[in-house]
């Protein structure tokens, strides 16, 4: 969610090196491709709704009125909806933790690659409990369900994973028990977006009035940094490196 459309665009070009397509969501809303690929979507309503600018992932369901109730029997919030919204229905609520999440009733963007093998984005709930939080995303979003199509979970290396088909799309990591307010220690969804070149991204979100709002972390595959942009929002960049050897 931002407040300028046509900022976030030049931000997120500059940075990410996506092109831009306006949608049947209207003309508030555009999709960011890399490659040919979807990866995100942008759409000028934090003011509108009166919302932080933030990135939120948002999971495909089958009934968003029943996904609301589901919500609020387990002790979560919604937060804004469900509302029509183009050719759907959306909503946003925060899970038991307090971490903001979006779903949404309706077609989906074809070719959507988020979480598949060589995907330029997928995700990651930091929280306090990852056991107690995939019960509830179990739950409210029908994971682990025995209907055709349905995401596996699974509890690997302490944090839950789950998986549709051969995919990993999201995991589930425990270890945010601070109560400091600062979004980076608090429970979240943690967007992630490939890159070629880290110190270029980084370059690029501060010359456009972005910052880096962590150190750069480094695996034996991976660098990674979190940024915000212009506005606050966060967001994690990866650049993948051969393994030694």
């Amino acid at each position: 969610m931002a407040r300028d459309l046509a900022a976030a665009e030049r931000f997120y070009a500059a940075v990410l090196g996506w092109e831009f397509r306006r949608t049947s969501f209207g003309e508030g809303f555009s999709v960011g491709f890399r490659d040919g690929a979807p990866v995100a979507g942008i759409g000028a309503m934090a003011g509108r709704l009166g919302l932080p600018v933030a990135w939120t992932p948002y999971f495909a369901v089958e009934d968003a009125d029943l996904t609301a109730a589901r919500i609020k029997e387990r002790g979560a919030t919604m937060a804004v909806g469900p509302l029509a919204f183009g050719t759907g229905r959306a909503g946003l609520a925060a899970d038991p933790a307090g971490a903001a999440f979006g779903f949404w009733e309706g077609e989906v963007i074809p070719d959507w690659t988020v979480g598949r093998e060589g995907a330029p984005a997928w995700l990651e709930l930091r929280t306090r409990d990852a056991f107690a939080a995939a019960i509830f995303y179990g739950e409210v979003l029908g994971w682990a369900g025995r209907r055709p199509g349905c995401c596996t979970v699974s509890y690997e290396y302490d944090r839950v994973v789950l998986r549709h088909g051969r995919d990993s799309v999201a995991r589930i990591s425990a270890g945010a028990l601070e109560e400091d307010p600062d979004p980076q220690v608090r429970p979240r969804w943690h967007v992630h977006f490939s890159v070629p070149d880290l110190e270029e991204a980084v370059e690029e979100a501060n010359r456009l009035g972005g910052r880096a709002a962590s150190p750069v972390a480094a695996s034996g595959v991976s660098r990674s940094i979190t940024l915000a942009d212009a506005d606050g929002a966060l967001f994690t960049v990866v650049a993948r490196q051969d393994a030694p050897g």
